[in-house]
């Protein structure tokens, strides 16, 4: 049996020498191999152990197993990434809505960069508020919205508290209710733009709003129309 292990040792030796494998990972036909010269060379007198045939056997088929498993996982995950890029694709022409997040940051100088963001009222507007929320949900600044037509509306955020202090840099997230000239409650859509077009590079999707590309997994929605 010693010879036996002198083999695999030599035919392993010999797979990383020559280069044939880097790696030192044995694939189901360097198993066969070994498998079948240890057969070859085994003593007659003292002929290998059926339990060892066996379970060499089925290492064998543990590994081919795996293999295949491998190989549909990886058809798997195209396909996946298949039909999400085909969605993107049938998007184009609808609208996208983005996460409710605004990024706070500073200049040069140490100044707060105001903050610009559009929001879409699907009604006229009587009246409402636009509240800007820190990371642990707190109430950060209030915006008032005036009387308007419905549509889309520029707001900037000069990145001032309700107490007057500066805000620290950061994300922050905004929420805006309003209400139409009939007094009911609505919501306003944060930052909605109309697909134009999809780019793929380096395995991300993004999407084109507003003439700027936007990561796919920043959109929060997607619709038909306004």
């Amino acid at each position: 049996m010693a010879q036996i292990n002198d083999i695999n040792n030599n035919y392993t030796a010999n797979l990383n020498n020559t280069g044939l494998n880097p790696n030192s990972i044995l694939g189901k036909d360097d198993f066969m191999k070994l498998l079948l010269t240890e057969l070859q060379h085994q003593d007659p007198t003292s002929p290998m152990d059926s339990d060892k045939i066996l379970q060499q056997t089925s290492q064998l088929a543990s590994l081919e197993t795996q293999e295949k498993t491998n190989k549909a996982l990886e058809a798997l995950t195209e396909s996946f990434k298949q039909n999400k890029n085909f969605a993107a694709v049938s998007a184009i022409g609808k609208y996208a809505k983005l996460e409710n997040k605004i990024d706070l940051s500073q200049n040069n100088e140490g100044k707060l960069n105001p903050v610009s963001f559009e929001l879409n009222f699907k009604e006229d507007i009587k009246s409402g508020q636009i509240e800007i929320y820190d990371e642990k949900n707190n109430l950060v600044k209030t915006l008032d919205i005036k009387e308007d037509k419905k549509g889309k509306h520029s707001y900037i955020w000069d990145g001032l508290t309700n107490a007057g202090e500066n805000a620290k840099t950061g994300k922050y997230t905004v929420r805006a209710n309003y209400y139409n000239p009939d007094g009911v409650k609505l919501s306003a859509e944060f930052n909605s733009y109309k697909i134009e077009s999809v780019k793929f590079e380096d395995e991300k999707t993004y999407l084109k709003l507003n003439g700027n590309f936007i990561p796919f997994d920043k959109v929060q929605e997607i619709y038909e129309g306004i």
